[in-house]
């Protein structure tokens, strides 16, 4: 399982479940109440219903390492290991709650494609997500070759860098093979989750570092410059050169959640102009002394990257808040029911008393 991630970190984690005659592997892919896992022995088909919790954030997810009964029909994972990272967002529902993506993750590559024009904005929203899992962003802006002029490639790149403090941002072209081998030096030996929206390339792109095409891939539209969905489910890959890959659907909507520190990570600049206000808790919209305002107004710091880092900030301000009531509303609920049950047991006494 080593190609698979597994190291001697992961192997005193599972010892307790070793001695209960468990199986370790990591999970590959995962559909329907089911998951196919890597395990030493080869790909085993488990069940997930014993590790299945009301929290959406505690399932069973691709890139985890589980514990797998060593046999029976169907067989069940009996639990996962505690996670190192993972990659999460709100849910389309705008409800409080958030949707796990991968585990386990060590770089996360952003595919952006160039037959498009550029949303910073939106590279700017998968970054944070990124850094708030704890893993390494990388950019990638796909399909360069529809970009043949090297002048205008360079410009496209240094507006991505600019949104992107501390990012590596690499122009591929899969169709040509350009950029792939510091692509897949980037990402060796370790595990990489290739997010992006419907039609950025991925599936390409994970053809290309595969080395084969284990992904379905469809054409661009010429209209637009946008493919068609073609991921439907998270896979977990082995790379020729070393480390794994999961790929994942294309993602039309990318909701923060409690993602406050990797928003600050993403407007670093603006984090650290901030401490130089003259109030401490600054608001940079009108207030006097504010550095931020400052560098707008001399054009040191673009003023499309303010109005990004706040409604960024607003956004992750409400599923924060409607997180913490759903958490308030969940503990009263608890309560009720806690005090009704009391409530019963006593008219029993009493009736027993009578």
């Amino acid at each position: 399982m080593v190609p698979y991630g597994w190291d001697q970190a992961w192997a005193d984690e599972f010892v307790p479940y070793d001695a209960q005659g468990l199986v370790a592997g990591r999970v590959i892919r995962v559909d329907r109440g089911q998951c196919d896992v890597i395990t030493a022995d080869g790909v085993v088909r488990a069940d997930t219903a014993f590790v299945t919790p009301h929290d959406p954030l505690r399932v069973v997810c691709t890139g985890d390492w589980v514990a797998v009964e060593p046999a029976g029909n169907p067989r069940y994972v009996r639990t996962y290991l505690p996670r190192r990272t993972a990659f999460v967002r709100s849910t389309s529902s705008k409800r409080s709650e958030g949707q796990i993506l991968a585990a386990n993750v060590d770089h996360a590559v952003v595919a952006v494609s160039l037959a498009a024009e550029l949303d910073l904005g939106r590279v700017e929203r998968f970054l944070a997500l990124a850094w708030e899992s704890g893993a390494q962003p990388v950019v990638v802006l796909t399909k360069a070759d529809l970009v043949p002029d090297a002048v205008t490639l360079a410009h496209l790149v240094q507006d991505v860098e600019t949104s992107a403090p501390g990012v590596p941002v690499l122009p591929v072209s899969a169709e040509l093979g350009e950029g792939l081998d510091v692509l897949a030096a980037v990402i060796s030996g370790g595990t990489s989750v290739l997010l992006g929206q419907s039609g950025a390339g991925k599936s390409t792109l994970a053809n290309a570092l595969l080395g084969e095409d284990v992904m379905e891939v469809q054409a661009t539209r010429d209209v637009d410059g946008k493919g068609r969905h073609t991921t439907t489910t998270r896979n977990l890959l082995a790379l020729p050169g070393g480390g794994v890959l999961i790929d994942t659907p294309g993602l039309r909507g990318v909701g923060l959640f409690d993602a406050g520190t990797g928003v600050g990570q993403v407007f670093s600049e603006i984090e650290e102009l901030a401490t130089e206000c003259r109030f401490h808790d600054c608001a940079h919209v009108a207030e006097p002394g504010c550095a931020v305002l400052a560098a707008v107004d001399s054009g040191d710091l673009p003023e499309r990257r303010l109005d990004s880092y706040r409604k960024l900030l607003r956004e992750n301000q409400r599923i924060v808040a409607k997180t913490d009531a759903r958490a308030r509303a969940e503990i009263r609920r608890e309560w009720k029911r806690k005090g009704a049950e009391g409530r019963a047991a006593m008219e029993v006494k009493r009736g027993r008393w009578m």
